[in-house]
């Protein structure tokens, strides 16, 4: 109990001496996070991020009557001096050059493919093969780009007049984090029967993320024919009002005055009990990830129900430094497994085995529940009803292999159908600067019947060796 009640004595420190000094922060809460450190008497504070002084402190005495003097940062949040002064690109500037590529971003769902040629249009389309090998394609433009330069309009009024400068930047709860966004309007889609044949219409959404590729991170009808389509960009990263929110872990260096330990006596006991109780339970999960790796788990592992929910997780990983070649090697051969996904349940991929899902907990161990199995014969039989292929057509007029389709069956039986659970397995190209990422995510657009989308630049490799089933093969 003593360290947690130093630690809010020291929180309550921060707010009095941010208020005293004419700056109130709001009131405390998870959103601005805090780290005690003990430095020792040989320190130097930092020069960049979170402002200190050395005269911003406060004497902090623990129940042992253990002395520290704790250094107190001056600012607890935001980059509120950087906004204001901000005189570089409007966010429109910052997004020209996505939209003078005329590039295209791809999000695969259970049966749409959508299709996001920035500045043009928005597409939405499903892909089918029909008798004698024919393609038949069904798509809907939910918006097309009505104005010549979608971007100079709003970007030349802010200019302009410098109030427009100052007014508030619309915000949207992505993941539970309200996250400011740069809309661009898109109208005069397809006609929409449901609403007299007036044209659909679509609110395309960029937010800022450092590591994104420009992906659709989701598409929504929030009204009958109307769309919000949400797009990750690092380009607005470099605007400060629509800058990536990690919140800054806001540091209290606390040193050890004469007569007392660099760490209080009973923080340094507590860390060493936390320290001996996780050590059981690392050494079950290895055990237990050993012997159960290519057993087929009971079918009494169930998931929780999801509802309605169509999209249960997505999530991006990075797959070890092997090179190029043996990484491929090992993934066909099902040695090296995909995992992914965020949330309750995570996501084990073998290529040419199976797909489990499963939930790893420290009080109750490892729970996995098989999704799917591979059989080839099963996945050619499907292949005849469904494409396992889809193109992607070059600018030269020729075709590439754009996604590949596998079908693996005879999961675990579903409470809901009692019916084995399946998963149709879309291994789709995902260019990034990391090649070793992979972004795993999985949909249940029928009880217990699942599409698990994997999307790597390992995959971009393998792609064009497809068969006519989509099988892969080590490129020669």
């Amino acid at each position: 109990a003593a360290p947690r009640a130093l630690l809010c004595a020291l929180l309550a420190a921060v707010a009095v001496v941010a208020a005293e000094g004419g700056r109130a922060l709001p009131q405390l809460s998870d959103d601005i996070p805090f780290r005690v450190n003990w430095p020792g008497t040989e320190f130097s504070l930092p020069t960049t991020g979170v402002l200190y002084k050395e005269d911003n402190y406060i004497i902090m005495t623990t129940v042992d009557k253990e002395k520290y003097k704790c250094i107190l940062p001056l600012i607890a949040s935001g980059n509120e001096e950087e906004e204001k002064d901000y005189k570089g690109p409007t966010p429109g500037e910052l997004l020209e050059p996505l939209f003078k590529q005329s590039s295209c971003s791809y999000r695969i769902e259970s049966y749409w493919t959508y299709e996001v040629c920035h500045g043009k249009h928005i597409r939405q389309y499903h892909e089918e093969k029909e008798t004698g090998q024919k393609i038949n394609i069904q798509e809907y433009y939910l918006g097309n780009m009505m104005i010549k330069n979608p971007l100079s309009e709003p970007d030349q009024e802010e200019k302009e007049n410098p109030k427009e400068n100052a007014k508030e930047i619309p915000t949207k709860n992505i993941e539970g984090q309200m996250t400011p966004y740069y809309p661009v309007e898109m109208g005069n889609g397809t006609p929409c029967s449901l609403r007299q044949n007036l044209p659909r219409s679509s609110t395309v959404m960029y937010i800022c993320h450092p590591e994104a590729k420009h992906e659709i991170l989701s598409v929504a009808e929030v009204t009958t024919c109307e769309y919000e389509v949400v797009i990750l960009t690092p380009l607005l990263c470099n605007h400060p009002k629509y800058r990536f929110r990690a919140s800054p872990v806001n540091d209290i260096f606390c040193q050890s005055l004469p007569g007392s330990p660099l760490k209080p006596h009973n923080l340094e006991q507590l860390e060493k009990q936390q320290e001996m109780m996780k050590m059981p339970f690392r050494r079950v999960k290895e055990e237990e990830m050993h012997s159960t790796k290519e057993e087929k788990f009971s079918s009494i592992h169930k998931p929780v129900a999801v509802g309605s929910h169509q999209l249960l997780t997505v999530g991006t990983t990075h797959i070890s430094k092997l090179t190029d070649d043996q990484l491929i090697k090992e993934f066909l051969s099902g040695s090296y497994c995909f995992h992914g996904g965020v949330g309750w349940w995570k996501y084990e991929f073998c290529y040419g085995k199976y797909v489990h899902q499963y939930h790893e907990d420290k009080e109750s161990g490892k729970t996995s529940v098989v999704v799917g199995t591979w059989s080839k014969e099963e996945h050619i039989e499907w292949s005849r009803k469904n494409a396992a292929r889809t193109y992607y057509l070059r600018e030269d007029g020729t075709q590439t292999v754009r996604m590949v389709s596998h079908f693996y069956g005879n999961g675990d039986v579903c409470d809901l159908t009692d019916k084995p659970r399946q998963v149709t397995v879309k291994l789709k190209c995902k260019e990034s600067d990391s090649p070793h990422a992979v972004t795993i995510y999985m949909l249940e657009p029928h009880s217990c019947q699942y599409i698990l989308g994997v999307e790597s630049p390992v995959i971009c490799k393998i792609l064009d060796t497809a068969d006519e089933y989509g099988l892969l093969s080590v490129p020669s």
